[in-house]
């Protein structure tokens, strides 16, 4: 599915951890392509998908947009979560009243938890040697 840039859409920029996902949305059937490929190739766990379409549900648009979304960086619950934060952006641009639901259901907010860094002396971030009393 190609679509030329002459068609009108809307984009939306979604992060979480270290996963960034440019997200264009397109008026059609609700077809979801990530990186070129289908969202059930995508991604393997159910639990994936349904945070990917969460959005639509809670404007009650699903089915109206197709989505084409080039996703980077992290694991698969990091990307699902940053097509998801894309995806509410995006929708937001295509009508200002989904404001209200989004934002209600937590979907505008960036989540700001990152992976803690590795301190000195540790084996992790927090987890240190096994004490021995002697």
């Amino acid at each position: 599915m190609t679509y030329q840039s002459a068609i009108p859409y809307f984009y939306g920029t979604g992060r979480r951890k270290k996963s960034v996902a440019r997200v264009r949305l397109i008026p059609g059937s609700g077809a979801i392509t990530i990186n070129k490929r289908d969202i059930d190739n995508y991604f393997g766990l159910d639990t994936l998908k349904v945070i990917v379409r969460q959005p639509f549900v809670v404007t009650g648009t699903e089915g109206k947009f197709d989505v084409i979304c080039t996703v980077v960086g992290g694991g698969v619950t990091g990307q699902a979560g940053a097509i998801r934060h894309g995806i509410a952006r995006a929708l937001l641009q295509a009508n200002e009243e989904y404001r209200a639901p989004l934002k209600k259901a937590g979907l505008l907010t960036r989540d700001p938890r990152m992976k803690e860094r590795k301190k000195y002396g540790l084996k992790a971030a927090r987890r240190a040697s096994q004490f021995s009393k002697r």
